[in-house]
């Protein structure tokens, strides 16, 4: 994640709510478990900001007119890089509804209305490639995947390989466990096979270790 932005009606959350929510979005979102190694997902932290935005006018387009504050609406805006948005919008929508549910279940309203009502919209929204940066240059998708995991492969580099549960491998990248079936990324390297969770991941190892992914 780079930017997750929720607007809510005005006077709908105070401050502590707020609050709550962006960390509880960046809490379920970057989950600990064993999806990836902590490393990554601490790097992942770094780079991932939420803004709690609450619009001078909020005008929804039902009809006969409704308040957007009875009962809250929400919309979130989840910012990924192009190459990342399509593999993670099923997973993001799903997630930041969860949250939102959460929220609505604290302060005391029903819940399960965001799931039968268009009342919390998701937008998963890709950066183009060259147009996110910090450390004052443009990251690719590519840089960004080798800033989230280097503490990872560095580390890794001076470990023993974990031993991947049956049936699977252990990306090298992130750490992620990969089922080694038909749609399996994988690379061979010095008689080595390797899988990968996503193309990037693959890519970066490649480039790491002077592997060509022609042919």
């Amino acid at each position: 994640m780079l930017l997750i932005e929720v607007f809510v009606p005005k006077g709908v959350l105070g401050e502590e709510e707020r609050q709550a929510l962006g960390r509880r979005l960046i809490d379920t979102l970057m989950v600990e478990d064993d999806s990836h190694a902590i490393e990554v997902l601490e790097a992942q932290r770094t780079v991932t900001q939420v803004l709690v935005h609450e619009p001078a006018a909020w005008v929804l387009g039902q009809r006969p007119a409704a308040d957007p504050a009875d009962p809250p609406r929400y919309l979130v805006r989840v910012t990924v890089p192009a190459s990342w948005r399509k593999e993670m919008s099923e997973y993001t929508v799903k997630i930041v509804t969860d949250v939102l549910a959460e929220s609505e279940r604290a302060g005391g309203r029903d819940p399960g209305r965001l799931r039968r009502e268009p009342h919390a919209v998701v937008l998963v929204e890709g950066v183009s490639e060259g147009s996110v940066g910090f450390g004052g240059r443009v990251m690719s998708s590519l840089d960004l995947t080798e800033f989230v995991s280097r503490t990872y492969r560095h580390g890794a580099a001076a470990r023993p390989a974990p031993e991947p549960p049956r049936g699977q491998l252990v990306d090298p990248v992130c750490g992620m466990a990969v089922d080694l079936d038909d749609a399996a990324l994988t690379l061979v390297h010095e008689g080595v096979l390797y899988g990968f969770c996503h193309g990037m991941c693959r890519r970066s190892f490649a480039d790491e270790h002077g592997v060509s992914l022609s042919g």
